[in-house]
């Protein structure tokens, strides 16, 4: 895959390297400064409070700096950023096709825990997208976890992200899109119905449901794809088969058939394998979205 030397997004915070959103809440300095405001400027306490913390939380969720990050950490950046970017170009153009305007989303990279608007965002987890406040969050090295898992390490450098020019590149973007794809669910206001129905519905079929949800991020990521090739001819020889390998290996009956032996139809909740390739492989053939409507199919 071929990603050097375009566009990098502004929207990505780097939050690795000891950063994160840590608990505890204000600090007593923050007190002092709120306590300061009230008395001798009359600002009522309860704002002057909110505001510090406000403050406060963002100075603690900044990253390492530039000049401390390492060679692999700088790249990955850049990585993760340029896809973002092909993301906002592809869903711009898409949405001013329709008359409308695209509003892209945050992406944070991390390490190890870190707290959404959802709840703790955890590596455990996988990079997921968090409607509450439009932001993918991402742990890097779930990519490593990623490459090993598809056999793609062999004698590679191990280090997350590294070594971009390596296999695995696709893949990952491939991922990234999807987590967008979440993104523009919610801003056509398909997330919120589909959220509705799950609640009238019963386990089996909101299962169901959050299936066709996930399928149709799969479509929309292959749609990115088609965009961005279209515009920048960024696809190399076995970038497709890559991805559509991580689409195999991370289908529920291919999961489930790993950890336990057998596989549970009505607990899927993202979707077989066969379902996964064949929707990336949709939106990626057409660029349509009119043709990632899984909830008709």
């Amino acid at each position: 895959m071929r990603w050097k030397g375009r566009r990098v997004s502004e929207n990505v915070e780097d939050r690795r390297g000891g950063g994160g959103a840590k608990a505890g809440g204000i600090s007593i300095l923050g007190l002092i400064v709120a306590f300061v405001a009230w008395k001798f400027f009359g600002v009522d306490p309860q704002m002057a409070y909110q505001a510090t913390k406000q403050v406060t939380s963002s100075q603690q969720t900044q990253g390492a700096s530039p000049e401390n990050m390492t060679a692999e950490q700088k790249e990955s950046l850049a990585f993760v950023g340029t896809v973002l970017a092909d993301t906002e170009d592809a869903w711009t153009q898409i949405f001013q096709q329709q008359g409308a305007q695209y509003s892209p989303p945050k992406l944070v990279m991390f390490s190890g825990r870190d707290r959404s608007a959802c709840g703790s965002a955890e590596s455990a987890m996988g990079p997921f997208y968090c409607p509450a406040d439009q932001t993918v969050y991402l742990d890097t090295t779930f990519f490593r976890e990623m490459r090993q898992q598809m056999d793609i390490s062999g004698e590679q450098n191990q280090t997350e992200l590294s070594t971009r020019d390596e296999a695995g590149d696709f893949a990952q973007a491939y991922v990234i899109a999807h987590e967008v794809g979440h993104h523009v669910q919610n801003l056509l206001g398909i997330s919120s119905q589909v959220q509705k129905a799950r609640q009238q519905a019963s386990q089996a079929q909101g299962n169901q449901l959050s299936v066709r949800l996930e399928l149709q991020a799969d479509c929309f990521a292959g749609i990115w794809a088609n965009k961005t090739q279209q515009k920048t001819q960024f696809l190399d020889q076995g970038d497709v088969e890559e991805a559509m390998d991580a689409a195999h290996k991370i289908g529920d009956d291919y999961l489930q058939k790993k950890a336990r032996g057998i596989a549970v139809p009505d607990s899927f909740t993202h979707g077989t394998s066969a379902q996964r390739m064949q929707w990336f492989q949709t939106g990626l053939k057409s660029g349509d979205v009119n043709a990632c409507d899984t909830f008709k199919s």
